[in-house]
C-alpha cells in the first residue's frame, strides 16, 4: 500500500473523506450594539444587553461576552449617574436651606 495521497485508493477501500469546514459562529449584532451603548447611553446598553443574551441562548450565535459586557458596564453607568444626580440634589438643598447667598458685588 502506497502513503502517497494523490493515489487511488485499493479496492473494496473507501477514499477519505474530509469534514466539512465550518466558518467561525455568526456574532450577534444586538450584542455588539449592547457594548456600545453600554459605554455611550447606559440604559440602553442594559436593555440590548438582557434582548441580546435573551437571542445568544436561542439561537447559539457567538457574542455572549459583549452582550455581558454591555449589560454589565451600563448598569455600574447607570447606578452611577444615578448617584450623582441625588448627590447633585443633596447639595443644592444643602446650599439653598443654609441661606448661602452669591455676592453680587454691591458697591
Amino acid at each position: 500500500m502506497s502513503s502517497n495521497p494523490n493515489d487511488p485508493a485499493p479496492y473494496g477501500q473507501a477514499y477519505a473523506q474530509n469534514a466539512p469546514v465550518q466558518g467561525p459562529a455568526k456574532t450577534n449584532t444586538l450584542a455588539i450594539v449592547a457594548l456600545i451603548l453600554g459605554i455611550v447611553v447606559a440604559p440602553g446598553g442594559i436593555i440590548c444587553g438582557i434582548i441580546s443574551l435573551k437571542q445568544i441562548a436561542r439561537t447559539g450565535e457567538a457574542g455572549r461576552g459583549m452582550a455581558k459586557a454591555g449589560l454589565i458596564i451600563g448598569i455600574i453607568l447607570t447606578v452611577l449617574w444615578i448617584l450623582y444626580v441625588v448627590f447633585a440634589i443633596i447639595v443644592a438643598v444643602a446650599m439653598v436651606n443654609s441661606g448661602t447667598q452669591l455676592d453680587t458685588g454691591s458697591m
